[in-house]
């Protein structure tokens, strides 16, 4: 008999009932280091004092409304987005996924609006994850997500991964309307798109008349230690998908587009009943403002060096079970030897909690706001996991 819920997940036998900053404590009362973050979700922790209090406050008066009216949460989430980045204008949405419906219909309809309606296809590359809709395993194209989905939704032109500018360049053909790529990919392995390759897409879009898209559900919010990824590289998109960090834990996201690559998205050609809700962008702009703050992101920047340095420690200390040590910022990743499950179910036997990715990696992405000892208590929780596999 099928379970009261749908089983499309493994999960591992782990009930937690509360969190506290970098912590979450299990129903039977072990405190686990969490260096997960929900998948780099909980950007400052769990159960955040400001966040609380503004949830709080909010919730009180007034949760939903619709985007039939004005909405002055919403304007002022959207104002602080297009403060601190390249965007003129802003769409709310509740998850990355749903970000991803909309860069894909924004793109198209800005060729067709132009009077080119021929300019369809957008490039993707190997190991991207851009959620799990009809638009996002279609952008992502890899068996694991399509398989017996079909038909799928047309126009992605799937590239790999190493040597993308070159695939693009040549891939470019007169249907070819926007690239889409995510500077750090997450679910693929914790793999950082160089910033040559980034300026070299960039300079390809603005000679070829194509759009820019990027994905920054995952290593966008601080996350590399930049309020977003792409600033390392000194480009800016045309248009940007963004989630997970920007609400706290509170289901959020947003597309942030330019003035010229949204003018094609008029009234009624988009919606959403619950995005750009009060609640929502009330937690939103509390996390933003927090994480924008240039103290805030030098202080990420300082852990994210010392969490690195100690896990290459890591790494030579277990080269039977660690390779390499991946990744930017607080998003980071250890290749394994042994596969990376077992590595992970270790982790819980030793009350640490990652995520596993593709090519066999582990990703640490933990709270931005970790402190220097939760690091080295991570380090030291992580050795004992491997110390664990050695010994069989």
């Amino acid at each position: 008999m099928i379970p009261s819920v749908l089983p499309t997940y493994s999960r591992a036998p782990l009930e937690f009932e509360r969190g506290e900053g970098s912590w979450l404590i299990e129903r039977d009362g072990r405190r686990f280091l969490d260096l997960s973050s929900g998948i780099a979700v909980n950007a400052l922790g769990h159960a955040h004092p400001a966040l609380v209090a503004t949830i709080t406050d909010q919730a009180s008066k007034l949760w939903h409304v619709s985007n039939l009216y004005k909405i002055p949460q919403q304007q002022a989430l959207a104002d602080k987005l297009v403060e601190l980045t390249f965007a003129d204008t802003c769409f709310f949405t509740n998850s990355g996924t749903e970000a991803c419906e909309l860069a894909v219909k924004m793109a198209r309809k800005y060729f067709y609006e132009g009077g080119q309606p021929e300019k369809v296809d957008i490039m993707t590359f190997a190991g991207s994850f851009h959620g799990r809709s009809s638009a996002g395993i279609a952008a992502a194209g890899t068996e694991k997500m399509v398989k017996g989905f079909g038909p799928l939704l047309p126009g992605f032109v799937h590239l790999p991964f190493e040597n993308a500018l070159e695939a693009a360049t040549d891939a470019v053909t007169d249907t070819t309307a926007a690239i889409l790529i995510e500077p750090v990919q997450g679910e693929g392995g914790i793999r950082v798109v160089p910033d040559e390759v980034l300026k070299g897409l960039r300079k390809l879009c603005d000679e070829k008349g194509l759009l820019l898209i990027l994905d920054e559900v995952q290593c966008g919010m601080g996350r590399t230690g930049r309020l977003f990824a792409h600033e390392f590289a000194g480009i800016t998109p045309d248009i940007m998908m963004v989630a997970k960090g920007i609400g706290g834990g509170f289901p959020l996201g947003a597309v942030l587009a330019t003035e010229e690559a949204a003018s094609g998205m008029t009234a009624g050609t988009h919606g959403s009943t619950y995005g750009g809700n009060p609640l929502g962008c009330a937690v939103g702009l509390t996390v933003v403002t927090h994480v924008g703050e240039p103290e805030f992101l030098a202080d990420v920047n300082r852990r994210a060096g010392l969490f690195r340095q100690r896990l290459e420690g890591l790494v030579a200390a277990h080269p039977d079970v660690f390779e390499e040590v991946r990744g930017t910022g607080l998003m980071l990743g250890l290749k394994c030897k042994p596969a990376a499950a077992s590595v992970v179910e270790a982790g819980y036997n030793a009350e640490v909690i990652t995520v596993p990715a593709a090519d066999n990696v582990i990703r640490i992405l933990p709270a931005l706001t970790i402190s220097e000892d939760e690091i080295a208590e991570a380090i030291a929780r992580l050795d004992k996991a491997a110390s664990a596999l050695e010994a069989g």
